[in-house]
């Protein structure tokens, strides 16, 4: 096996095509972008976090920390991205996303034996082996391919959108810095309400308008994800 086609450059692309190449396989890495786009993207950088900032516990007594340990020890691109790019967020690995993305797609485009190819990729290649890591975000020409090969039994989508504020509409003199979980710095903003605006905020919650919800995510809610 000397060459491997992977297509995506996200974090699971961008990772396989660098544990592959730097094993003296030749990768073709596919990307959809700058030429295509969902809404969701921002950027025309590998690896672009399109959600939270934050990749979890980097503390390595529970299971997120110590699979990133795991990760590291093994050569991760990604773990060396994020660990070069990391903000305090307390006990959390956290990146500048912009310098993340950027930091990712200069590792791999500077690769030797990484051949990055633009465009869009409908049908999955049969003339080499392939590593689908189009995630999410898979376009719906290609989702429609894979669905035809295992069956839309075999296709979720776990997400969930952590809803963005700007600083500057954050009145401090309620809110407050402080650690999570008394550990680390006073990285994570505290907004403490009382009983009457719980409630408040509560009966606005559940009044809201719902994002309409497409296909297969109907009974599929990953619930650790949530941002309430």
């Amino acid at each position: 096996m000397n060459n491997v086609r992977v297509i995506g450059a996200g974090l699971a692309g961008c990772e396989a095509a660098w544990q592959l190449a730097e094993r003296g396989i030749n990768v073709f890495l596919h990307e959809m972008k700058p030429e295509k786009r969902t809404p969701a993207h921002n950027s025309d950088d590998f690896a672009e976090l399109v959600c939270s900032n934050s990749l979890r516990s980097d503390i390595i007594e529970n299971a997120v920390g110590l699979l990133k340990e795991e990760m590291r020890r093994l050569g991760s691109l990604i773990m060396a991205c994020a660990d070069a790019c990391r903000v305090a967020a307390g006990g959390a690995l956290a990146v500048d996303r912009e310098v993340f993305s950027k930091t990712v797609t200069g590792r791999i485009t500077s690769h030797p034996s990484v051949t990055v190819v633009h465009g869009e990729v409908t049908e999955i290649p049969a003339d080499m082996p392939v590593i689908v890591a189009t995630g999410p975000l898979t376009s719906d020409k290609l989702a429609d391919s894979i669905r035809k090969l295992v069956g839309a039994d075999y296709l979720s989508f776990y997400d969930a959108a952590a809803p963005i504020v700007t600083a500057e509409s954050i009145d401090l003199n309620h809110a407050f810095f402080a650690s999570r979980y008394g550990r680390g710095g006073d990285d994570y903003l505290n907004c403490p309400m009382t009983r009457e605006e719980y409630e408040a905020f509560h009966r606005e919650l559940t009044g809201a308008g719902q994002a309409e919800i497409h296909g297969f995510e109907d009974e599929n809610v990953f619930e650790g994800c949530m941002p309430v």
